[in-house]
């Protein structure tokens, strides 16, 4: 009899980590550079506000922050697909910490002035425009398919802590060390990283994918190049519908983002804004940690479907009553869903995108979800001074009604907001899974890449 011996929790660990070493380290390089990025972003943030006291002048400033990345996106997934990944990653690295340490060159001289903040900031997240494509892009090559959800878990991992302790280690450390002081750490998290990418040996397209684009690209223009991205994914509806399905959970994001703070004030208490902001957040954290861990999902698109509507669900109950706890709890229920989304989505992208084109199709993915990102903070901040909040703060009919169940008065018209957008969401998501090339994507469409 021949004895089956089934691997420890320690072996398949330690197997684990064996497989994904290299992503391990590149990805560890990358959390403390994305970490030292955000306490330069929120450094800038607070300097700006407390130099001008304009909102409008804050607002300008979080426009330079994401227009530059959606002009250069499609840009960027062409040079993602033409050039060594490695070294793109290492130059447009580069060249934006070259951008905040100008920043930080001109305060220490006293020469800084509000539009030298504006232009490094749009010239730095150009470069970071190029970065993020390119390193999506390179997973694929970094980690065996059966890992992709756990990279790209922890990817989210990865954002999540950089979301919740760079805030905080910024205030803490801007009295102390001042602007200067928190650009240098930045810089220098940025040199951190980048010796991995130097010294890990790291695997580029295959030969004869890079050779046979090379000479389709000589024969196209460069604008048909930008559009090839989307021509691949139009010729591929199940594939354009699961990215244009992000589309539901980035503007969630941007919604929640922006009425979190104001709804929480609505308690009367800065300290409980900042904790409920905490606690919510934490959710990618959590989720991120837990899909790292989980690995893989039986379907990737089912678990999408399932995470939205669960998101539509936990964003409407938040806004059901005035209720502390309930918006704490299932905020960050919310929060916790977008982690499996977004690896779920990257992960039926890299396998089924062809790696010589992967660059591109990212570019388009990231503009896409950067926008919708933007069009959630613009349209929830008009939607909650203008319709919602005088509707639930006034005698009207809404007020005399549905405000009887959700109540009335500050903070009831943002609930009346994510009530309508968590129904909302529910609906559309049910509506997307009757589309037969969305619901069957991962059977219609063949893998790209090998299975181990």
């Amino acid at each position: 009899m021949i004895e089956i011996r089934e691997k420890s929790p320690t072996q398949g660990v330690l197997t684990v980590i064996q497989e994904m070493s290299i992503f391990i380290l590149i990805w560890f390089g990358q959390i403390v550079s994305v970490t030292g990025s955000g306490l330069t972003n929120f450094a800038l943030d607070v300097w700006v506000y407390q130099k001008t006291g304009s909102v409008t002048q804050f607002a300008l400033l979080v426009l330079f922050n994401t227009l530059p990345f959606i002009l250069i996106s499609p840009i960027a997934g062409v040079l993602a697909d033409r050039f060594s990944r490695r070294w793109l990653m290492i130059i447009s690295d580069l060249c934006a910490g070259l951008c905040t340490l100008t920043i930080a060159l001109l305060y220490i001289s006293g020469q800084l002035e509000i539009w030298h903040i504006y232009i490094a900031t749009a010239v730095s997240n150009g470069f970071l425009g190029i970065q993020w494509p390119t390193y999506n892009a390179s997973v694929t090559l970094l980690v065996p398919e059966k890992h992709l959800a756990r990279a790209n878990g922890m990817n989210q991992l990865a954002d999540g802590f950089a979301r919740l302790t760079a805030p905080i280690l910024a205030a803490a450390l801007l009295s102390i060390i001042h602007l200067k002081g928190i650009i240098l750490i930045d810089f220098s998290t940025m040199l951190f990283a980048q010796i991995f990418l130097l010294i890990l040996p790291f695997p580029e397209i295959n030969n004869s994918e890079t050779i046979q684009d090379s000479e389709e690209s000589a024969k196209m223009s460069f604008l048909e190049e930008v559009s090839q991205g989307f021509s691949y994914l139009y010729q591929r509806p199940g594939l354009l519908a699961v990215l244009l399905f992000t589309i539901i959970i980035n503007y969630l994001v941007g919604v929640f983002d922006v009425v979190v703070i104001p709804l929480a004030l609505s308690f009367n208490s800065v300290v409980i804004a900042g904790t409920i902001f905490s606690i919510t957040c934490s959710g990618i954290l959590v989720g991120g940690v837990a899909t790292s861990i989980w690995g893989k999902w039986q379907s990737y698109i089912h678990t999408i479907f399932i995470s939205t509507i669960l998101a539509g669900l936990f964003i409407l109950i938040a806004g059901l009553q005035p209720s502390l706890y309930l918006f704490t709890a299932f905020g960050f229920l919310f929060f916790l869903t977008v982690p499996v989304i977004n690896s779920s989505t990257f992960a039926i992208l890299q396998k089924k995108v062809s790696a010589n084109i992967q660059g591109r199709v990212f570019a388009l993915q990231g503009a896409i979800a950067t926008t919708c990102l933007s069009l959630g903070y613009v349209s929830a901040g008009f939607l909650t001074d203008h319709v919602f909040e005088p509707l639930m703060t006034s005698n009207s009919p809404l007020a005399t009604t549905i405000g009887q169940i959700i109540g009335t008065g500050t903070g009831r018209g943002i609930g009346l907001l994510l009530i309508i957008i968590g129904f909302l969401v529910i609906l559309l998501t049910s509506i997307a899974y009757l589309y037969p090339k969305l619901r069957l994507v991962e059977q219609e469409l063949p893998d790209v890449i090998p299975k181990n």
